[in-house]
Parts: C-alpha cells; sequence; structure tokens
C-alpha cells in the first residue's frame, strides 16, 4: 500500500512539474506571439508609409507634367497668335483659320491622350504580399466587370436606336408614297 501511495506521489509530482514546464512552454510561445505580430504591425505600418509616399510622390509627378505641357502649350498659342498677328489681314486670316482647323484635330487628340492617362492607373504591386494580390485582382475584376456592363448597357441602346431610325424611316417612306402630289411631288434641295 505504501509502495503503491509513494508511486502516486511520485506520478502527480511528475505529472506537476510536467505541467510546470508545459505552461512555461506556453508563456514563452505566447510572448513570441504578442512580439511576432507587434513586428508585423510595425512592417505593416512602415509599407503602408511607404506606399502613401510613394503616391504622393506619383501624383506630385503627374501633377508638375500636366502643369509644364500647359504652360508650354500656352506659350505655343501665345507665339502662334504673335505671329498671326505680325502678318497680314487676308494671309492671317487664312492661317488662322487653317491652324484652328489643325487645332480642333489636336484637341481631340490631347482630349483622348489625357483621359487614357487619367483612366491608365499603375498596378502598385510590386511589394504586395499574396492577400495583397488577390485584393488588388479582386478590384480589377470588379473594374472590368462594371466596364463590361457598361459597354453591354451602350451596345443594346445603340441597337434599339438603330431600330428606332430604321422604324421611323420606313414610317416616312411609307407615308410618302400616300401623299398627294402637287407639283414635282419631292422635297428638293439639301432636305431630301
Amino acid at each position: 500500500m505504501e509502495k503503491d501511495l509513494l508511486e502516486l506521489q511520485t506520478l502527480i509530482e511528475a505529472h506537476f512539474e510536467q505541467r510546470k514546464k508545459e505552461e512555461e512552454e506556453l508563456i514563452g510561445l505566447k510572448e513570441r506571439i504578442e512580439r511576432r505580430r507587434f513586428e508585423r504591425a510595425e512592417q505593416q505600418r512602415v509599407r503602408a508609409e511607404k506606399e502613401r509616399d510613394r503616391q504622393t510622390r506619383i501624383a506630385e509627378e503627374r501633377q508638375r507634367k500636366e502643369d509644364e505641357e500647359a504652360k508650354k502649350r500656352a506659350d505655343d498659342e501665345a507665339k502662334k497668335k504673335k505671329v498671326l498677328s505680325n502678318m497680314g489681314a487676308n494671309f492671317g486670316g487664312f492661317l488662322a483659320k487653317a491652324e484652328q482647323r489643325r487645332g480642333k484635330r489636336l484637341t481631340g487628340r490631347e482630349v483622348k491622350r489625357k483621359t487614357l492617362s487619367e483612366r491608365r492607373t499603375t498596378l502598385g504591386i510590386d511589394n504586395l504580399r499574396e492577400d495583397g494580390l488577390r485584393q488588388r485582382a479582386q478590384e480589377m475584376w470588379e473594374w472590368i466587370y462594371q466596364l463590361e456592363s457598361e459597354k453591354f448597357d451602350f451596345m443594346d441602346q445603340m441597337k434599339r436606336q438603330k431600330y428606332e431610325i430604321v422604324v421611323l424611316l420606313n414610317r416616312i417612306s411609307h407615308a410618302q408614297k400616300f401623299k398627294k402630289v402637287h407639283g414635282k411631288g419631292k422635297v428638293g434641295g439639301r432636305w431630301k
């Protein structure tokens, strides 16, 4: 009996020592997890600051380029106006009209370039991890989905408008068949 009691006490002591070791390991593990969590939060904060700085630099660079282009265009326009005002009245008027026609095309192209540059954005995936990449891919997918749905709506609207034009033209031609003929019977000139 005493032998069993002694053996039971040694087992209990071994159990409590083992449990104490496990608790110490658990505490150490929790501290390590907490330290790692803090380090990860710090890294994410630093990354977010770098990303914000990069975005502001890009925005400032873009703004600077647009300002330079606007200034250059204004200077070019001022030079053209000065040259045109110095020329003779008739020849200057002809050049002004020609330049105006050419200028409209250029401004159309410039408008197109500007809208494309505004729509085109950098991916910004250089320092993203897997979850960030997944999120960025999801955002891009949603954007493409929205653009495709708008395209579908516009195409559908265009089909309906074409159909309405055809119907109206048929009505007009049908109405003109039964119209009383006075004189020629046709509308002359430009509005045929």
